[in-house]
């Protein structure tokens, strides 16, 4: 259908108001659902929304405008003759055809995935896009037409209904000031969630006004749950398609990047094309199988399946499932990613072993070695979760037997970092010193100890008394933490380690005055800065730009937030180019580029709804206080709307 046909249908049965919004609901059914097979319904819906706000009766425009939904979609209008008004809109990023509505004497094509290029002279809005193309997606997207790009004009206005708003503003870099988060007075690019496409935005927005809301968000997991733990084949996203294809759509497509490898390493792609440094792959079947499933496999006789041996081949057949899964996601992660490893997703055998907290049997220690191997050899790195404090303890002592062997600063493999890393949960009140004692063996040993901080995910299942009594308390004790591993200097809440196992005897040496005391060495450590709270980053960020200023060492820092959550904090991090320093734009070649990665999870759809269900249990709590991204999320669809046009 051409683009005026459309445009008479929809102009003469809807009002203007519900007109626009059918429009844009069809513009994102189209990216999400359609995909590449309607190019032709894109650029015909693209183009009509153009001309609802440019009509055809009015006069034609003189000045050149160009508006941006977001960084796969845009278009333009703009006129060269009297009663002549050309309209173009560019194709939606994916589709390799380039599309043209009308012939014109100049020529214009733009995509901004495959940046096919070609402008004529005079043409201005060709050299915005190409300005904001190069901006966004580096030179490599603008090819060979490099040379045809001008300097940007430093006062000309883009003709925007109620606002004028200069092209350098527009297609400059941000200018964020030395803290973590760029200011106000700084900012020149409109909001830093502009590099999400508008589908990203909009599941956003669905997802968070779910789980803002208490008494939705337990609606909903509940309806999640029966569906995940439902045996019923109506009920099996596996092979329910209707059911599938719904939860694709939303809840896989937010938080999940995947079933089948092609498809998880689109999502990755896609994830560092926008800025990110990578992600945290983890597997959504953490669970193994049950006993009698098991046996099933192994061709048991039912007789038999209590028995010892029996007993042994069932605990065997769960590790090799654990670690087969495991391999598998160290090879998706690629190079320089981080894997998420679940001790007691290894099986029954593993679980008892923790809970007694004994060293790991035979066969998952050869496991746990094979995973580690794997990954060093692939450049990847593992994050150790954490879990309920029956089995913590065990935990811990197995992460750091790990990190004994491939974290070791003689390996030359292992280079200047770690490779495996344990999380530490700072609503605990026995975080502190459990990582101060961690810290001393890391420097008696010489390894270095990889540190995921984390708030802590298990509020609801654990002793009330394991955990602090305010959730104040826990964000000192978690900024603190993170205070003295970036600085590396100890402080009030993160002390040096004493040893209690020895008590002093009466002919002990007398001791040492405080004056004479050494100050404590300060171990090698990398850290993992695992957090939605904006105070937090911003914190860490602004120790870590005073250190790159002032040219004082630094520890190996990176911050992580969940895939789908939290992007208006992962993307403030990202979005940096230069930094506004007391009003003056400064030189960031002392500066350290924040370390974004997003972590997510990858599985069959009911693997993935299962894990989503658990994940959504434990962090109840979180999950509810998503309103700050749900109002950011409204606000950059809001912009994105009608930013441009009022």
């Amino acid at each position: 259908m051409a683009g005026g046909q459309l445009y008479n249908s929809i102009t003469s049965i809807f009002p203007p108001g519900l007109r626009a919004l059918l429009l844009l609901l069809l513009v994102y059914l189209d990216m999400t659902i359609f995909g590449r097979a309607v190019a032709d319904l894109t650029v015909s819906i693209s183009t009509t929304l153009l001309t609802l706000f440019s009509p055809l009766h009015k006069p034609p425009l003189r000045l050149s405008s160009l508006f941006f939904i977001d960084s796969e979609l845009c278009w333009l209008s703009y006129s060269f003759e009297r009663d002549n008004l050309h309209r173009r809109m560019a194709s939606v990023g994916g589709i390799p055809a380039v599309n043209v509505l009308w012939s014109t004497k100049q020529h214009l094509y733009f995509s901004s995935r495959t940046a096919r290029l070609i402008i004529g002279s005079q043409c201005r809005p060709a050299q915005h896009i190409l300005h904001w193309a190069r901006y966004h997606h580096g030179d490599k997207y603008v090819g060979g037409h490099r040379d045809k790009l001008p300097s940007p004009p430093p006062s000309t206005a883009l003709a925007t209904p109620g606002r004028q708003r200069t092209a350098a503003s527009l297609f400059q870099p941000p200018s964020p000031p030395l803290s973590g988060f760029p200011s106000s007075q700084c900012q020149t690019i409109a909001s830093p969630l502009s590099m999400l496409s508008i589908s990203s935005i909009t599941r956003s927005l669905f997802t968070t006004a779910m789980s803002s809301s208490p008494i939705v968000l337990k609606s909903a997991m509940k309806i999640l749950s029966f569906i995940a733990d439902s045996n019923s084949p109506l009920l099996n996203p596996d092979r329910n398609f209707i059911l599938n294809y719904l939860l694709r759509k939303t809840l896989y497509t937010q938080f999940c990047a995947g079933e089948k490898p092609h498809e998880v390493q689109r999502c990755i792609d896609e994830i560092k094309r926008v800025g990110f440094s990578g992600v945290i792959l983890g597997y959504a079947k953490e669970g193994v199988p049950d006993k009698k499933e098991a046996a099933a496999v192994l061709d048991l006789d039912s007789t038999d399946a209590d028995t010892t041996e029996s007993n042994q081949k069932v605990a065997e057949y769960e590790v090799n499932t654990w670690r087969e899964g495991n391999l598998h996601t160290v090879d998706l992660a690629g190079e320089g990613g981080f894997v998420n490893i679940k001790f007691t997703g290894a099986g029954s055998e593993a679980i008892q072993h923790l809970v007694r907290g004994a060293p790991p049997p035979p066969h998952l220690y050869e496991a746990m070695l094979e995973i580690c191997q794997r990954a060093l050899s692939r450049n990847v790195r593992l994050l150790i979760d954490a879990e309920h404090q029956a089995v913590q303890p065990a935990i811990d002592s197995w992460a750091l037997d790990l990190q004994r062997k491939y974290n070791s600063r003689s390996d030359s493999t292992a280079g200047e970092r770690a490779v495996v890393y344990n999380t530490y949960q700072a609503y605990l009140r026995s975080t502190p010193k459990t990582l101060s004692q961690h810290m001393s063996i890391a420097q008696d040993e010489g390894f270095v100890l990889g540190v995921k901080l984390v708030r802590g995910a298990y509020l609801g299942a654990e002793p009330r008394h394991y955990i602090w009594d305010h959730k104040q308390e826990t964000d000192t004790a978690y900024d603190g933490l993170a205070d003295a591993l970036i600085r590396r200097e100890y402080n009030e809440v993160l002390t040096p380690y004493v040893s209690t196992a020895s008590p002093k005897s009466p002919t002990s040496p007398p001791v040492t005055e405080p004056e004479s005391i050494p100050k404590p060495t300060f171990p090698e450590v990398d850290l993992l800065v695992a957090s939605h709270n904006r105070y937090s980053i911003k914190k860490a960020q602004d120790i870590r730009n005073q250190q790159s200023y002032t040219g004082q060492p630094q520890i190996g820092l990176i911050y992580g937030q969940i895939y789908g959550m939290a992007d208006e904090l992962s993307c403030e991090l990202i979005h940096r180019g230069k930094i506004c320093h007391e009003g003056e734009v400064v030189d960031t070649s002392m500066l350290v580029k924040p370390m974004v990665y997003k972590a997510v999870v990858w599985g069959s759809v009911r693997d993935c709804m299962r894990y989503l269900v658990r994940r959504g249990q434990e962090n109840m709590d979180a999950a509810s206080r998503t309103l700050d991204t749900r109002r950011a999320m409204a606000k950059e669809l809001r912009r994105r709307i009608f930013g441009a046009w009022f």
